[in-house]
């Protein structure tokens, strides 16, 4: 019994912990529903704690350098310590709160290239190795940030990228210590224009749009006339013809710029 409870401490024989997701397809503010199945292993164990949270893949910029980094930006905690008898099965039912400001991974029915956000598990173990377990989840737009979309798409732009960053952008409600960039490709008739990149922020009532336009690199700055952010109400925005809205943007800049 002791060399089995010596392996259990290993990650052999122990307990294990699996997590099934009620619904994959989620939006910021909404809620990931789910079960904890954890199965007890050759031996007891003294259980310290069982949580769930929401983890993303970022990518990290230091000096010259670039990586990424797995950041954990929600996490809730269910129910207390408790004794796992050999071979026992214990199931905990959940729902962990989406914050509104996590990025969308789902873009036009597909899901983003490198967009990596789903639900951690882990199972504290006394004297033993920590198990988890991670679960995808499909973060869709909003149906404000849809609309923003949707404008990109009526003006010819194309999907060209999409990435998380870690840092905050000046100026907006951003809490997460991350964001996301959703990059454009122009159509022809903004000849002269690299990129558009578009960010949201957002919360309960509204979200922050930060557009930029041939962003050469380098944090953003207000001072630019590349530069636009503006608020958009989560439940009046049908009132406003966006695509027009980028477009009267968009041709003042190229215009003073000579691009277009």
């Amino acid at each position: 019994m002791a060399f089995k409870r010596l392996l259990a401490s290993l990650g052999a024989g122990g307990a294990s912990v699996e997590t099934v997701l009620t619904e994959v397809n989620v939006v910021p503010g909404g809620v990931v529903q789910g079960q904890v199945h954890i199965q007890g292993g050759s031996v007891d164990q003294r259980i310290e704690g069982l949580s769930v949270g929401l983890q993303a893949r970022v990518e990290v910029e230091s000096g010259d350098q670039e990586y990424k980094r797995d950041i954990e930006f929600a996490r809730m905690r269910l129910g207390g310590e408790f004794q796992l008898e050999p071979g026992a099965v214990h199931t905990v039912p959940f729902g962990l709160e989406i914050p509104w400001e996590t990025p969308i991974t789902v873009f036009s029915g597909h899901q983003l290239p490198g967009m990596n956000i789903g639900v951690t598990t882990e199972l504290a173990i006394a004297r033993a190795v920590d198990s988890g377990d991670l679960d995808p989840v499909n973060v869709h737009p909003l149906p404000a940030q849809q609309a923003i979309i949707d404008a990109f798409g009526q003006l010819g732009f194309r999907f060209k990228n999409a990435d998380m960053e870690q840092g905050h952008i000046r100026g907006t409600r951003q809490r997460l210590p991350f964001y996301q960039e959703i990059e454009f490709h122009p159509p022809s008739q903004y000849r002269g224009l690299n990129q558009v990149e578009l960010s949201f922020v957002a919360d309960d009532r509204a979200m922050d749009v930060v557009l930029e336009m041939d962003k050469k690199g380098g944090l953003f700055s207000e001072s630019s006339d590349t530069f636009r952010s503006f608020q958009v109400g989560l439940h009046d925005f049908q009132n406003t013809d966006w695509a027009g809205y980028l477009n009267q943007w968009l041709s003042e800049v190229g215009s003073r710029r000579n691009w277009f």
